[in-house]
C-alpha cells in the first residue's frame, strides 16, 4: 500500500527547537540566539524526558522551510510513527509498551524552487556546521537527550539493545547532513571544554540509529567528512540512506556543487565499499530481514516509490518520501533496536 500520509494537522505533541542562519538555538519565539555557555540551561528548560517513554526522535527537516511550514511537517512525521505504529503493531514485536517523546529541529532553509536556491541552501547549511555553530548545538542536543534518559545497556550485536530508552535520529536532504556532522563531532566536540555527548566505557554507543531520506551530499562522503561517524562515533545502528533516481535535485542539481558527481540521495552511499549494502525499500506490511539492515551503512532504494515530481517539479521527487513505506522503515530500526529474545530467529 503506497498512500501517500496524513497531514498531521492537529498533532502537538513534540518540543521544537529554533536555530539561526549561524547555527545557534535561539529563545522561543524570537531571533535572539541562546548564548554558548547557556545552551545547558536552555536546554533543561525545553526539554524534559518523561519516565516512561521509551523512544527519542530527533527530526531535521530539509530545504525549503520556513517556522510554520517546518512545523506542519514535524507534526506530520509524528503523526505518522504514531499512527502506523497503532495500526500494525504486531509488525514490531519488540515494541510492547511504545511511548515516544519527539523533537523536531527548524532552520532557515527557504529559497527559489531552482538550482540557483538549491545551490544557496546547500552553501548555507554547509556554513551552519564549518563557519557557524550548527554542529555545536545539534551535538549539545543529542548528549543532554542522552544524559537524560535511561541508556539502553548493550550487547555485542550491532542491532541489539537492551531496555531502556533509545534515541533515534531522523534528517530529510541538508538536515540528515547536519545530523551526521553532529553525530560524528559528538565524540570530540569543539570546543572541548564544553560537556557534550561524550563516550562511556559502559555504554559503547549513544544513539541507536540514523535515517536520512535523500541526503544531500557526496557519494564518498562517509569515507572522509564523516569517516568518524562509523569509526568512533555514538552510533549503536545503521545509517539508512534512502535514494530515488527521480530526485533531480541530488541526480542533477548536486553536480554543479561537488565533485560533478550525484549526491547520495540519487544513488547511494559508495565508500567505505566494505561497510556499504543496498536493499530495497520494502512495502508498509512487508517484514525486512535482519541481515538487510545489519551494515553500517544501508542504502535503501526507493526508486520504485519516491517519483512523484519527476516530471512536473523542477527538484524532481527530492521531498517524495511521505509514504507508509518510510515510516514502516523508522519502526522497523526501532523494533530492532531491542534485544533478540531466546525464542526469536
Amino acid at each position: 500500500m503506497t498512500d501517500h500520509l496524513p497531514s498531521g494537522e492537529g498533532f502537538n505533541r513534540f518540543t521544537v527547537l529554533d536555530l539561526d542562519r549561524t547555527g545557534n538555538f535561539v529563545f522561543p519565539d524570537s531571533i535572539t540566539p541562546v548564548p554558548q555557555d547557556e545552551v545547558s540551561d536552555f536546554l533543561r528548560g525545553q526539554l524534559i524526558v518523561p519516565k516512561n517513554v521509551t523512544d527519542i526522535f530527533v527530526w531535521v527537516h530539509g530545504w525549503q522551510h520556513v517556522r510554520e511550514s517546518a512545523y506542519k511537517t514535524a507534526a506530520r512525521l509524528f503523526a505518522a510513527i504514531e499512527s502506523l505504529y497503532t495500526e500494525q503493531s504486531k509488525m514490531y514485536p519488540h515494541l510492547e509498551g511504545f511511548k515516544a517523546m519527539y523533537v523536531a529541529i527548524r532552520w532557515p532553509s527557504k529559497s527559489a524552487h531552482s538550482p540557483r536556491g538549491y545551490f544557496r541552501i546547500r552553501n548555507r547549511a554547509h556554513g551552519m556546521t564549518t563557519h557557524g555553530y550548527a554542529e555545536f548545538a545539534l551535538s549539545h542536543l543529542l548528549g543532554y537527550l542522552d544524559e537524560e534518559r535511561e541508556r539502553p545497556k548493550r550487547g555485542p550485536e550491532t542491532l541489539m539493545a537492551a531496555s531502556g530508552q533509545y534515541l533515534h535520529c531522523i534528517g530529510h536532504s541538508f538536515g540528515g547532513r547536519f545530523l551526521a556532522e553532529a553525530i560524528a563531532a559528538a565524540p570530540a566536540p569543539q570546543p572541548p571544554t564544553l560537556r557534550l555527548l561524550h563516550r562511556n566505557e559502559r555504554f559503547e554507543y549513544t544513539i541507536d540509529n540514523l535515517v536520512v531520506f535523500q541526503m544531500a551530499a557526496r557519494r564518498t562522503v562517509f569515507a572522509d567528512q564523516f569517516k568518524d561517524l562509523l569509526d568512533t562515533g555514538p552510533l549503536q545502528g545503521p545509517v539508512c540512506l534512502t535514494f530515488s533516481r527521480a530526485d533531480r535535485a541530488n541526480c542533477s542539481w548536486h553536480r554543479f556543487t561537488e565533485s560533478g558527481a550525484c549526491a547520495v540521495g540519487c544513488r547511494g552511499a559508495t565508500k567505505p565499499s566494505a561497510r556499504v549494502r543496498t536493499t530495497l525499500l520494502r512495502s508498509s506490511n512487508d517484514t525486512y530481514k535482519e541481515y538487510e539492515l545489519s551494515y553500517p551503512i544501508v542504502n535503501i532504494d526507493a526508486s520504485w516509490l519516491y517519483r512523484k515530481g519527476k516530471f512536473t517539479r523542477p527538484e524532481g521527487a527530492h521531498s517524495d518520501f511521505w509514504y507508509r513505506e518510510s515510516i514502516h522503515l523508522i519502526l522497523t530500526l526501532v523494533d530492532y533496536a531491542r534485544p533478540l529474545n531466546e525464542t526469536d530467529g
